[in-house]
């Protein structure tokens, strides 16, 4: 009897204290219960990792996705997807001083309304912001700060990320990257829409450096941003690298941050050497780091004509020679009377062969095209214009074999061409070669991105052999760096050129140099007169001090 009264006596104390929430509790229980099953079989699921999420279908919703891909990989507390939070109307810079006590009595009943830790803390959890399309509400870009991503996490974007089709950036800020999960996260970047050019990888220091990784021949990221991730000289070098070698160049690259690094003067001069033969690149920051006066001219020598060296030379020729062996192989499919306009077009690189085809004409007599041409180049440049005159109706690409049937005769003169680039247009200048050159102008322009920088045209000084200069570069920011008045000065020359070559151009299309330099707070005055100079030189220039004159003109008018 003592334990069947025991019993009910048990029994009226346990619902007791929840008789209004009995239910509640017993169901609490359950769930708890329900709860603890699956953490014991958390192994298992990890286990079934390869085959679960591959049978899960992604629908295209991030949110939904990530979150059913990261349960069946067996995570119990995952980060969520949340849309970017967007800064309040009020806070912006223009407010008034009178609205600055509402600020601070709403960021005070806002600290006031956080009653818990949990809410306090909550901006600091794990999360995954995105940005969205405001017409079909799509993700646009991808924000993950301050939390580790680890290999399955990779993993579960590698599944999640490819349905987004309106995917354009991806900004990760200290997520602890390792070389190992860099190289995951470049492999599901080829996974993604098209549409993805933007990539931000800053507050991720890696020991190996391997960010030259994410700018390979087959990248196509536009937009890359490498701040803050303790790059020095080594690493500096292998992007310098992966902008441009003698034998490769990226061509897809069209800004790079490299701020608030440790980049000092030897990897300052690695990204000029990267600069020489790059032709992608439109905006490049090195605010914030350790340059000095030696960096900033090498910095500054490639924007203006440099001198190619040896080795850039023996490749130039081995192009040349290259490029006049493809143009033969379109021999037969050309027309004996088409070969005037490229002729005139292509000078000055093969026009001045003429002298290697007088040394040895019957190297050129093989075929009968090249006889006909054998004899046009043996006379006076006036027949030349005669003939030239009669095949003007032809296509620019007809013209090839005439001038590479000359190379192919004095195929180790080659430095003939090179010596003579300017000479090859006088003779061959006529009224009717204006719309020659305008379609040569035209196809070049369409396949710019297939020329090699080595055969744009040179000078030749003093036996040495001068590039006009990188004119592709339009914003360069050199802010917080150690430069002092001696880097002035080669920057000033470097600005003096571009503004004298800009005013030579200004009828033709083409880049044309800097738009903006940012140079300040270095180690000059800023009444320096040399530095003086350079903001004037640049104010007509930048498109930004354009701009304002014109809105302060708006603004008064409709005031």
């Amino acid at each position: 009897m003592s334990g069947e009264a025991s019993a009910p006596g048990a029994s009226p104390r346990a619902p007791r204290p929840g008789t209004q929430k009995s239910s509640g509790s017993v169901t609490k229980k359950g769930d708890r219960g329900a709860k603890e099953k699956p953490a014991t079989v958390l192994q298992p699921v990890g286990e079934e990792e390869p085959k679960n999420p591959e049978e899960y279908q992604c629908t295209g919703v991030l949110e939904t996705d990530f979150a059913e891909l990261c349960t069946r990989s067996g995570y119990t507390d995952f980060p969520k997807v949340v849309p970017r939070p967007r800064p309040h109307p009020t806070f912006v810079p223009s407010a008034s001083m009178s609205e600055k006590p509402t600020l601070d009595d709403q960021r005070l009943s806002g600290s006031c309304s956080l009653n818990s830790v949990e809410s306090k803390y909550v901006f600091f959890r794990p999360t995954i912001q995105v940005e969205l399309e405001p017409e079909d509400k799509s993700v646009k870009e991808i924000y993950i700060r301050g939390w580790k991503v680890e290999e399955r996490i990779l993993g579960i974007f590698s599944k999640c990320l490819p349905p987004l089709s309106q995917l354009q950036a991806i900004n990760l800020w200290k997520v602890g990257l390792t070389d190992k999960t860099l190289t995951t996260f470049i492999a599901l970047l080829p996974l993604c829409a098209s549409t993805l050019r933007k990539v931000s990888l800053e507050g991720n220091p890696l020991p190996e450096q391997s960010y030259h990784k994410l700018m390979t021949l087959d990248s196509t990221i536009s937009h890359l941003s490498l701040r803050n991730n303790d790059i020095d000289d080594n690493g500096a070098q292998l992007l310098g690298q992966a902008l441009s070698t003698l034998h490769s160049c990226n061509r897809t690259l069209v800004s790079l941050n490299l701020g608030f690094n440790h980049i000092g003067d030897a990897g300052a001069g690695y990204i000029a050497d990267g600069l020489r033969l790059n032709r992608a690149l439109l905006w490049l920051s090195l605010a914030h780091n350790r340059i000095q006066d030696q960096g900033a001219l090498k910095l500054a020598e490639v924007l203006r004509p440099f001198e190619l060296t040896h080795t850039e030379v023996v490749e130039r020729r081995r192009l040349l020679l290259e490029k006049g062996s493809q143009e033969r192989s379109r021999l037969p499919s050309s027309s004996r009377h088409g070969d005037s306009k490229a002729e005139r077009d292509k000078n000055p690189l093969m026009g001045v062969s003429s002298a290697a085809l007088a040394e040895k004409p019957d190297k050129t007599s093989t075929t009968k095209t090249p006889k006909g041409l054998g004899k046009k180049k043996e006379k006076s440049g006036d027949p030349v214009k005669k003939e030239e005159k009669s095949g003007s109706g032809q296509s620019p690409t007809q013209g090839t074999p005439k001038k590479e049937d000359p190379a192919k005769a004095g195929k180790g003169k080659v430095t003939i061409p090179e010596q003579k680039p300017s000479k090859g247009k006088g003779p061959k200048t006529g009224n009717k070669e204006k719309r020659s050159f305008l379609m040569e102008s035209e196809l070049v322009a369409e396949t710019s991105e297939m020329v090699n920088p080595l055969l744009e045209p040179v000078e030749h000084r003093e036996g040495k052999v001068f590039m006009p200069g990188n004119k592709v570069l339009l914003h360069l920011n050199l802010m917080r760096n150690r430069i002092t008045e001696v880097g002035l000065e080669s920057f000033l020359a470097t600005v003096q050129h571009q503004a004298q070559f800009s005013k030579s151009r200004s009828t033709a299309r083409g880049p044309v140099g800097l738009l903006h330099l940012s140079l300040a707070k270095n180690c000059f005055s800023p009444q320096c007169p040399t530095y003086t100079m350079i903001q004037e030189l640049m104010l007509p220039r930048d498109p930004i001090s354009k701009a304002k004159p014109r809105e302060e003109e708006t603004m008064a008018s409709s005031t």
